[in-house]
């Protein structure tokens, strides 16, 4: 057969196909020492192994079968498959909202690229239109390639340019602005542009998804139908992230930018509001308000954009035996600022306390935060704390650490004055620190215990 029909396979995968007649994208009968599969022989990616085939089965999910459990193949059928998204034009709709949709990366709205194995993203307003018909149901949309990275490769480079775009699409007039995003640092982007971006006249959604479009139990497209609905529609005028709400397909939650965490690395409602509640609910239908205390869409253009950063920050999360050597190697290569991520109420080592005083000596700003994510710090508790707090770490209330981390940078981009800096960091601009954590702000279930088997058995789908 012509090479075309053995798509990125080689070795020992590739000697299979040939000697069974079966052809990429062939619908084909596989037997194994485990088993008998049926579905359709799929290109490989040019740089994986030689010793697996890879099949997409009738529920959608793709397979590999170890060459070395294969007895027999056989192909049954053969049609090519087009896996690009169909282009159509965006149409205009008069009376609908104007949203910008600006993209980082990310897999909404995505397909497999089978040559590489990798996702490529469909972002042209023609390429959405045809991959999410129903947005334009929705809103008038335009799109704009800001960056096409992976979120891990997101920094603060970055938050600064969007932060910039941000202010601009709302002097043009914009009615609301979506940002595609890579799931992994979400949550930091959100917390950064909270802080760059104040007094918001319009909303600014940030979303992403946990599975690419080509899987059946994909995430993308209610994501952007939610974060269109939301950034068109809705009337909160802040930064939020929109992702799943329930693990099934019935909402979506909007989270305050400084509240989010991804907490799961898989699942689709993998974000949380922690320490407090999301701020709403959001249909194809419309947003609903869970909390009251936002801050409601405006007519005016009014933004204050504040794109400052200083990277010579960083995050400390302790760990018992921690060597001072690795705090007065932070200090000694000029970084400007620590987020402590302590014990219980925020705690660390006595063995840390003169390389914690040589820090401040040098002018390190140092704050703490709680690695049990949920509660506060309190450092007047214990003498460890009071101790710690003499000695120039200041505690951060219940800030999230990722949300200090970026905070603190964004404080120092422009100033180093300890007061100026104290004050920036612990004034709370969008809840990064609240009074207290409501009675239902804590909710973590542990499965077996029979009050959440039964609640389990009422609600899982």
């Amino acid at each position: 057969m012509a090479e075309d029909f053995f798509q990125g396979y080689k070795g020992e995968a590739l000697e299979l196909l040939q000697k069974y007649n079966v052809r990429v994208w062939g619908a084909a009968e596989v037997e194994t020492t485990r088993g008998n599969f049926t579905g359709t022989i799929l290109p490989r990616a040019e740089n994986d192994d030689k010793k697996h085939i890879v099949m997409k089965i009738s529920t959608g999910y793709n397979i590999g079968i170890d060459t070395n459990t294969i007895t027999g193949m056989k192909e049954t059928g053969y049609k090519k498959a087009n896996y690009k998204i169909p282009e159509k034009e965006f149409p205009y709709t008069e009376g609908l909202p104007h949203v910008k949709l600006l993209g980082t990366g990310g897999t909404i709205a995505s397909r497999l690229d089978y040559r590489t194995g990798a996702v490529i993203p469909a972002f042209s307003p023609g390429e959405l239109y045809g991959a999410v018909p129903e947005l334009a149901e929705i809103c008038n949309l335009d799109t704009e390639k800001i960056f096409a990275v992976f979120s891990e490769n997101m920094g603060p480079k970055q938050y600064i340019a969007l932060a910039n775009k941000i202010g601009e699409e709302i002097a043009k007039g914009i009615d609301g602005i979506v940002i595609g995003h890579g799931t992994d640092t979400l949550h930091h982007t959100s917390a950064a542009l909270t802080f760059m971006c104040q007094n918001l006249p319009v909303p600014v959604v940030l979303v992403g998804s946990q599975r690419s479009s080509d899987r059946p139990s994909s995430d993308a497209a209610l994501n952007l139908m939610h974060a269109m609905t939301t950034a068109g529609h809705g009337n909160i005028a802040e930064v939020m992230v929109c992702m799943f709400g329930p693990t099934s397909d019935e909402y979506g939650l909007l989270h305050r930018g400084t509240r989010v965490r991804k907490m799961h690395s898989s699942y689709r409602s993998t974000f949380r509001t922690i320490g407090d509640m999301p701020v709403a609910r959001v249909t194809r239908q419309g947003v609903v308000p869970i909390k009251d205390n936002f801050k409601p869409r405006r007519n005016d253009r009014n933004v204050n954009i504040i794109p400052t950063f200083d990277d010579r920050v960083t995050m400390l999360y302790y760990y018992p035996g921690m060597k001072p050597d690795m705090l007065d190697a932070i200090t000694d290569n000029g970084y400007k600022g620590v987020i402590w991520v302590g014990t219980g109420l925020g705690h660390v080592n006595k063995e840390m306390y003169p390389a914690i005083e040589r820090a401040h000596a040098a002018g390190v700003h140092q704050y703490m935060t709680v690695q049990t994510i949920w509660g506060y710090v309190h450092m007047f508790v214990y003498d460890t704390g009071r101790d710690m707090m003499a000695k120039g770490i200041i505690p951060a209330a219940n800030m999230l650490p990722e949300v200090a981390w970026i905070k603190l940078g964004w404080a120092l981009g422009q100033t180093h004055d300890r007061e100026e800096v104290k004050r920036l960091m612990l004034t709370p601009i969008n809840d990064e620190t609240t009074e207290r954590e409501p009675y239902n702000g804590y909710l973590v279930y542990q499965g077996g215990s029979p009050e959440v088997e039964d609640f389990v058995r009422k609600v899982r789908k």
